[in-house]
């Protein structure tokens, strides 16, 4: 496995799923700032219905569809859709995560604790979520909602210190000093 970030704000998005899981996976993606999502579910919720707005575009995409997404998540479906529908996006050379489905899966996603766009994942590479989700939870204790702010301080010290003129290994040492200065990791 290699972790990665990706903006996907840059790219064309396809949500597949129903019930909760197709739920999370729709927060997740918003929370991820997803900007150009279709969503397809046979089954939603009002609830579903209100937040996937005008994105949802029906019950199963079809072929156009999936060939034109960049990445295509799964969730919530049974087995036998799920690998049609992975099959299908895998063809046309696009990637695919079935949720908890490692075969099915071009990429994993790890759990994640998110302070602005500060991002802290935590990944098993499928082999135990318990553990991810555990883990996070204990990130999520020592890194609280004030990260946001710190993260955002640090940022426009950083393009200070860059305006300066100062290097980048200069930058991170005093990174590190900014950072033993305010007690941060106390």
């Amino acid at each position: 496995m290699l972790p990665i970030l990706v903006d996907l704000g840059s790219l064309k998005v396809i949500l597949v799923g129903e019930g909760e899981a197709a739920g999370k996976r729709l927060a997740a993606l918003d929370h991820a700032g997803a900007q150009d999502l279709e969503i397809y579910c046979e089954a939603p919720s009002a609830a579903f219905t209100k937040e996937a707005g005008k994105r949802l575009k029906g019950a199963r995409p079809g072929d156009e569809a999936l060939t034109s997404a960049h990445l295509v998540f799964l969730a919530g479906l049974g087995d036998r859709e799920s690998v049609a529908l992975a099959g299908k996006a895998r063809a046309a050379g696009r990637l695919v995560n079935t949720e908890d489905v490692k075969p099915l899966c071009d990429f994993h996603i790890p759990s994640i604790v998110r302070r602005g766009d500060l991002v802290i994942s935590v990944s098993t590479g499928g082999k135990s979520p318990g553990l991810a989700r555990r883990l996070r939870r204990y990130l999520e204790g020592l890194f609280g909602p004030e990260w946001a702010g710190r993260l955002d301080e640090l940022g426009r010290q950083r393009r200070a210190w860059r305006a300066e003129g100062h290097e980048l290994a200069e930058i991170g040492r005093k990174t590190d000093a900014y950072i033993e200065e305010k007690g941060w990791l106390e």
